[in-house]
């Protein structure tokens, strides 16, 4: 994103200081609040370092459907994107739910959009690719004053959707998203003297993760498996465990290498080569 861009970016952040004091705010009689209409635009995309595809990534979309509850404040509006289209019983579930709500009147304050694209790309990716369909979801703000992207994670690509509808996003800047990853955490920790579990981050291969381990197993001799993490995976899919158990101490690089390639995962069809890539 260029400069203008970025100045652009955190001018609509700004935003959100004044619209903080009206999101889940309940409706007061007499209150400033009570007529203005605030409109979130839900955007669920999973940028991240996974490819999940067709009804799986349509699944992990519509997991941000309990942000429908906020129609239960008469003066939200709410947009929810989707890669596919979600099924109408899906929707009426959630509607028909919704404590001291009257399902037809949240019904008409909320607006399915859809990008109608199955492919693996992250959502955001594809709102990116589509300028008419952009153009779309701004036709549906009546007022940008009062309107805030909602995303699932938030990376270039969502900071960049958030500029092209010229509305600000209730999420930290990207400039940060490191520190939310597994490594970045554990760096905080490790800065902050937070106890944490043992470990190394920021691992580009299995040459560093051979070195990891060898590292861990001369501090705990006892060790009996480790866990391996992608740096932003989600829901465990992520997560391999490499099993220790009956290994030397003073076991041979290729010994270790070996248990290292026979790493069981937690998400089916994922291979060792795939995994490391």
């Amino acid at each position: 994103m260029d400069a203008s861009a970025t100045q652009k970016f955190n001018k609509l952040q700004i935003k959100l200081v004044h619209l903080w004091k009206m999101i889940g705010q309940p409706d007061q009689p007499g209150s400033e609040h009570q007529q203005a209409e605030n409109t979130i635009v839900v955007i669920p995309s999973m940028s991240i370092d996974t490819d999940f595809k067709g009804m799986e990534q349509q699944a992990y979309e519509e997991r941000f459907m309990f942000m429908l509850f906020l129609l239960r404040q008469p003066n939200i509006r709410l947009l929810y994107i989707t890669s596919q289209p979600i099924h109408a019983s899906v929707v009426d579930y959630y509607l028909s739910i919704l404590p001291g709500v009257v399902t037809g009147n949240a019904r008409k304050r909320l607006y399915l959009v859809s990008t109608m694209d199955a492919s693996s790309k992250p959502l955001s990716a594809k709102l990116l690719e589509r300028p008419r369909l952009i153009e779309h979801i701004k036709s549906l703000i009546p007022n940008p004053e009062l309107a805030h992207i909602v995303p699932y994670n938030t990376t270039d690509l969502e900071r960049e959707l958030s500029v092209r509808l010229d509305i600000p996003m209730y999420a930290a800047d990207p400039r940060y998203f490191g520190f939310g990853t597994k490594s970045g955490g554990r760096q905080i920790f490790a800065e902050e003297k937070v106890p944490h579990p043992a470990g190394t981050e920021n691992l580009t291969g299995e040459p560093d993760l051979l070195a990891a381990i060898t590292s861990m197993r001369a501090a705990r001799p006892d060790l009996q498996r480790v866990m391996v993490k992608l740096n932003e995976g989600v829901s465990g899919e992520g997560n391999a465990v490499v099993d220790l158990a009956g290994l030397a101490k003073d076991a041979k690089a290729e010994a270790l290498a070996e248990r290292v390639r026979g790493m069981r995962f937690e998400s089916a069809g994922v291979t060792y080569q795939s995994f490391l890539a």
